[in-house]
This record gives C-alpha cells, sequence and structure tokens, in this order.
C-alpha cells in the first residue's frame, strides 16, 4: 500500500506493509502517476511502515529514479529500518539516492 502526498516541489510515497513482486506492481503504478502529473523537483520514499521487503523493493527504488531522472528530479528513501538500509547499500541504491 501506498500514501502520496504532493507539497510544491516534493512528493513523498508512505509505502506500508510488504514490498514483494505483487504488490511492488500497483505501488509503482501509483507512484508513477504521480510523478507524471506532478513532475516533482524530489520524490520521499517513506519506508517507516514497511515489514518486509524483497529484491522487489530495490526494483522499486531503482526505477522511481530512473523516471525521476528522467523529469530532471532526485530520490531520497527515508525512514528506513537497519535491516532495509543494509539491503539498499548492499545493492548500491546508496550511490543512486540518498537513504536515511
Amino acid at each position: 500500500m501506498v500514501t502520496l502526498e504532493y507539497e510544491s516541489p516534493n512528493l513523498t510515497a508512505k509505502i506500508a506493509g510488504d514490498i514483494d513482486h505483487h504488490t511492488a506492481m500497483t505501488i509503482r503504478e501509483q507512484i508513477d502517476m504521480s510523478i507524471e502529473s506532478y513532475s516533482p523537483e524530489m520524490l520521499y520514499m517513506d519506508f517507516r511502515d514497511v515489514t518486509f521487503m524483497d529484491s522487489s523493493g530495490i526494483g522499486l527504488v531503482m526505477g522511481r529514479y530512473k523516471l525521476m531522472r528522467e523529469v530532471g528530479g532526485q530520490v531520497e528513501v527515508i525512514n528506513t529500518s537497519k535491516h532495509i538500509k543494509r539491503v539498499m547499500s548492499l545493492a548500491g541504491l546508496d550511490k543512486l539516492a540518498k537513504i536515511r
């Protein structure tokens, strides 16, 4: 599940629950529609309420990074647990987006 909040020039995607193959597709579609509608300068992906993430979560962040780059924006991943931050760093996402 994702809740999207746009406050110019920022879009925040508050993600909750599990991120797996099935849920990542829905989350991706909703975030992408908002990016296309608002063309934000910054996309904050809030992982505070994420309870589980497999490799689909890595793909979710990487794809949004690419889309935001196309519209001239940036991505910042916020409120990650230590485990999720470690997984993202091992996957090299910290070289694409700020993770905090």
